[in-house]
Protein backbone atom coordinates (compact mmCIF):
# COMPACT_ATOMS: atom_id res chain seq x y z
CA UNK A 1 0.00 0.00 0.00
CA UNK A 2 2.90 1.92 0.16
CA UNK A 3 4.93 1.36 -2.53
CA UNK A 4 7.41 -0.75 -0.05
CA UNK A 5 7.82 -3.55 -2.67
CA UNK A 6 11.52 -5.24 -1.63
CA UNK A 7 10.53 -4.90 1.44
CA UNK A 8 7.23 -6.70 1.04
CA UNK A 9 8.87 -8.97 -1.14
CA UNK A 10 11.24 -10.22 1.72
CA UNK A 11 8.46 -10.39 4.65
CA UNK A 12 6.21 -12.15 2.36
CA UNK A 13 8.98 -14.94 1.85
CA UNK A 14 9.61 -15.16 5.73
CA UNK A 15 6.20 -15.87 6.17
CA UNK A 16 6.15 -18.48 3.70
CA UNK A 17 9.51 -19.72 4.84
CA UNK A 18 7.59 -20.04 8.67
CA UNK A 19 4.15 -21.65 7.21
CA UNK A 20 5.90 -24.00 5.01
CA UNK A 21 6.33 -27.17 7.64
CA UNK A 22 2.65 -26.39 8.66
CA UNK A 23 1.06 -26.33 4.62
CA UNK A 24 3.34 -29.35 4.13
CA UNK A 25 1.30 -31.27 6.96
CA UNK A 26 -1.78 -30.09 5.89
CA UNK A 27 -2.84 -27.57 8.82
CA UNK A 28 -4.91 -24.81 7.47
CA UNK A 29 -3.70 -21.31 8.02
CA UNK A 30 -6.70 -19.18 9.36
CA UNK A 31 -7.11 -15.22 9.72
CA UNK A 32 -9.31 -13.05 11.14
CA UNK A 33 -8.36 -9.67 9.22
CA UNK A 34 -9.31 -9.93 5.55
CA UNK A 35 -6.59 -7.87 4.02
CA UNK A 36 -3.96 -9.85 5.82
CA UNK A 37 -5.30 -12.93 5.37
CA UNK A 38 -6.32 -12.26 1.45
CA UNK A 39 -2.84 -11.11 0.98
CA UNK A 40 -1.59 -15.12 1.02
CA UNK A 41 -3.84 -15.82 -1.49
CA UNK A 42 -3.05 -12.57 -4.00
CA UNK A 43 -0.20 -10.60 -3.40
CA UNK A 44 2.23 -13.29 -2.53
CA UNK A 45 1.73 -15.36 -5.53
CA UNK A 46 2.33 -12.52 -7.40
CA UNK A 47 5.34 -11.30 -5.99
CA UNK A 48 7.25 -14.93 -5.36
CA UNK A 49 5.68 -17.05 -8.15
CA UNK A 50 6.05 -21.20 -7.13
CA UNK A 51 4.76 -23.99 -5.47
CA UNK A 52 5.61 -22.62 -1.81
CA UNK A 53 3.18 -19.65 -2.33
CA UNK A 54 1.05 -21.41 -4.27
CA UNK A 55 0.70 -24.56 -1.31
CA UNK A 56 0.21 -21.64 0.95
CA UNK A 57 -2.31 -20.14 -1.02
CA UNK A 58 -4.95 -23.14 -1.64
CA UNK A 59 -4.58 -23.58 2.58
CA UNK A 60 -5.24 -19.73 3.54
CA UNK A 61 -8.51 -19.08 4.55
CA UNK A 62 -10.42 -16.65 6.55
CA UNK A 63 -12.23 -17.65 9.89
CA UNK A 64 -15.46 -17.48 8.61
CA UNK A 65 -14.49 -19.41 5.28
CA UNK A 66 -12.68 -21.68 7.35
CA UNK A 67 -16.04 -22.54 9.52
CA UNK A 68 -17.95 -23.18 6.39
CA UNK A 69 -15.73 -24.99 4.61
CA UNK A 70 -15.39 -27.48 7.23
CA UNK A 71 -19.21 -27.48 7.76
CA UNK A 72 -19.92 -28.25 3.94
CA UNK A 73 -17.53 -31.15 4.20
CA UNK A 74 -19.40 -32.73 7.09
CA UNK A 75 -16.56 -32.42 9.13
CA UNK A 76 -18.05 -29.75 11.52
CA UNK A 77 -21.98 -28.89 12.91
CA UNK A 78 -23.01 -25.83 13.75
CA UNK A 79 -25.61 -27.18 15.93
CA UNK A 80 -23.23 -28.61 18.49
CA UNK A 81 -22.47 -25.23 19.77
CA UNK A 82 -25.79 -24.79 20.87
CA UNK A 83 -25.21 -21.18 19.86
CA UNK A 84 -28.14 -19.16 21.45
CA UNK A 85 -29.60 -15.29 21.11
CA UNK A 86 -27.21 -12.71 22.20
CA UNK A 87 -29.91 -9.51 22.37
CA UNK A 88 -29.85 -8.35 19.54
CA UNK A 89 -32.55 -8.91 16.45
CA UNK A 90 -30.77 -7.66 13.72
CA UNK A 91 -27.40 -6.92 12.33
CA UNK A 92 -25.84 -4.41 9.96
CA UNK A 93 -22.61 -6.15 8.19
CA UNK A 94 -20.28 -3.87 6.46
CA UNK A 95 -17.87 -6.01 3.82
CA UNK A 96 -14.75 -5.37 3.79
CA UNK A 97 -13.10 -4.63 0.27
CA UNK A 98 -11.22 -7.74 0.29
CA UNK A 99 -13.95 -9.65 0.82
CA UNK A 100 -15.98 -8.25 -1.64
CA UNK A 101 -12.84 -8.98 -3.66
CA UNK A 102 -12.65 -12.35 -3.38
CA UNK A 103 -16.34 -13.23 -3.52
CA UNK A 104 -15.91 -14.99 0.33
CA UNK A 105 -18.77 -12.40 1.43
CA UNK A 106 -21.42 -15.08 1.75
CA UNK A 107 -19.51 -17.16 4.25
CA UNK A 108 -19.69 -14.41 6.59
CA UNK A 109 -23.53 -13.99 6.17
CA UNK A 110 -24.06 -17.81 6.54
CA UNK A 111 -21.99 -17.88 9.91
CA UNK A 112 -23.93 -15.10 10.87
CA UNK A 113 -26.92 -16.86 9.85
CA UNK A 114 -26.18 -19.49 12.81
CA UNK A 115 -27.01 -17.17 15.45
CA UNK A 116 -30.28 -17.82 16.75
CA UNK A 117 -32.72 -14.97 16.15
CA UNK A 118 -30.22 -12.79 14.11
CA UNK A 119 -31.54 -11.05 11.22
CA UNK A 120 -28.39 -10.17 8.71
CA UNK A 121 -28.63 -7.27 6.14
CA UNK A 122 -25.44 -6.40 4.26
CA UNK A 123 -24.89 -2.64 3.92
CA UNK A 124 -24.32 -2.00 -0.46
CA UNK A 125 -21.56 -0.22 -0.25
CA UNK A 126 -17.70 0.58 -1.42
CA UNK A 127 -14.93 1.12 0.43
CA UNK A 128 -15.42 2.67 3.58
CA UNK A 129 -12.48 4.81 2.89
CA UNK A 130 -9.61 3.86 4.86
CA UNK A 131 -8.19 1.75 2.18
CA UNK A 132 -5.39 -0.02 3.99
CA UNK A 133 -3.21 2.76 4.83
CA UNK A 134 -4.45 5.12 2.76
CA UNK A 135 -7.52 6.79 5.47
CA UNK A 136 -4.82 6.93 8.60
CA UNK A 137 -2.32 9.46 6.85
CA UNK A 138 -3.91 12.88 7.83
CA UNK A 139 -3.56 13.85 4.28
CA UNK A 140 -6.09 11.85 3.44
CA UNK A 141 -8.28 12.48 6.15
CA UNK A 142 -11.41 14.78 3.57
CA UNK A 143 -11.00 12.42 1.08
CA UNK A 144 -11.33 8.89 3.20
CA UNK A 145 -14.53 10.40 5.01
CA UNK A 146 -15.79 11.34 2.07
CA UNK A 147 -16.03 7.60 0.91
CA UNK A 148 -17.29 6.76 3.83
CA UNK A 149 -20.17 8.98 3.60
CA UNK A 150 -20.81 7.49 -0.06
CA UNK A 151 -23.15 4.40 1.71
CA UNK A 152 -21.35 2.79 4.86
CA UNK A 153 -20.88 5.40 7.48
CA UNK A 154 -24.52 6.89 6.67
CA UNK A 155 -25.98 2.99 7.14
CA UNK A 156 -23.98 2.42 10.53
CA UNK A 157 -25.14 6.22 11.88
CA UNK A 158 -28.92 4.80 10.99
CA UNK A 159 -28.98 1.73 12.36
CA UNK A 160 -31.38 1.51 15.87
CA UNK A 161 -29.12 1.42 18.79
CA UNK A 162 -30.10 -2.34 19.27
CA UNK A 163 -28.97 -3.10 15.73
CA UNK A 164 -25.49 -5.27 16.24
CA UNK A 165 -22.90 -3.69 13.39
CA UNK A 166 -20.27 -6.38 12.18
CA UNK A 167 -17.19 -5.81 10.09
CA UNK A 168 -14.32 -8.07 9.67
CA UNK A 169 -11.85 -5.39 8.82
CA UNK A 170 -9.85 -3.77 11.39
CA UNK A 171 -9.49 -0.42 9.70
CA UNK A 172 -13.27 -0.72 8.59
CA UNK A 173 -13.98 -0.67 12.41
CA UNK A 174 -11.94 2.29 12.73
CA UNK A 175 -13.77 4.28 10.69
CA UNK A 176 -16.94 3.32 11.99
CA UNK A 177 -16.09 4.31 15.16
CA UNK A 178 -14.98 7.79 14.05
CA UNK A 179 -17.02 8.37 11.08
CA UNK A 180 -20.28 7.38 12.85
CA UNK A 181 -19.63 7.10 16.28
CA UNK A 182 -20.57 2.90 16.42
CA UNK A 183 -18.64 0.18 17.66
CA UNK A 184 -18.61 -2.60 15.05
CA UNK A 185 -17.07 -6.21 15.94
CA UNK A 186 -15.86 -9.47 14.43
CA UNK A 187 -18.18 -11.99 13.41
CA UNK A 188 -15.70 -14.10 15.95
CA UNK A 189 -16.84 -11.70 18.21
CA UNK A 190 -20.51 -12.51 17.56
CA UNK A 191 -20.02 -16.34 17.90
CA UNK A 192 -18.54 -15.66 21.16
CA UNK A 193 -20.83 -13.61 22.80
CA UNK A 194 -23.76 -16.20 21.41
CA UNK A 195 -21.20 -19.15 22.80
CA UNK A 196 -20.70 -17.49 25.93
CA UNK A 197 -24.82 -17.63 26.72
CA UNK A 198 -24.38 -21.16 27.93
CA UNK A 199 -21.07 -21.26 29.23
CA UNK A 200 -21.00 -21.72 32.81
CA UNK A 201 -19.20 -18.80 34.42
CA UNK A 202 -15.59 -20.05 36.21
CA UNK A 203 -15.85 -20.10 40.28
Amino acid sequence: ATGMLDEARKEAQRMINALKPYVARGVPVIGLEPSCLLTLRDEFQSMLPGEDADRLAASAFLFEEFLVREKNAGRFDPGRLELKPIGHGEALLHGHCHQKAFGVMSAVEEVLSWVPALKTATVESSCCGMAGAFGYEAGHYDVSLAMGNLSVLPAMRAAGPDTLLVADGTSCRHQIADGAQREAVHVAVVLAQSMAQFVPARP
